[in-house]
């Protein structure tokens, strides 16, 4: 597990639209954190910038 104190989360500039129904990330150094904006005390999903990477690009193949 990738150690952090305060990541600094952002999220899409094109979600302003849609309210807090979104993800955030943020460098967690090592790796990219993934959380769910509605919950920001919640569990946080940590991938490599890789694994982001083919993730982003599958979901762009997809839509």
């Amino acid at each position: 597990m990738t150690h952090f104190s305060q990541p600094q989360w952002r999220k899409s500039s094109r979600s302003a639209a849609t309210g807090n129904d979104c993800v955030e990330l943020a460098d967690l150094g090592t790796a990219v954190g993934i959380r769910d904006s509605k919950n920001p005390n919640g569990p946080i999903l940590q991938v490599s910038r890789h694994g982001l990477a083919r993730m982003l690009e599958a979901a762009r193949r997809s839509a």
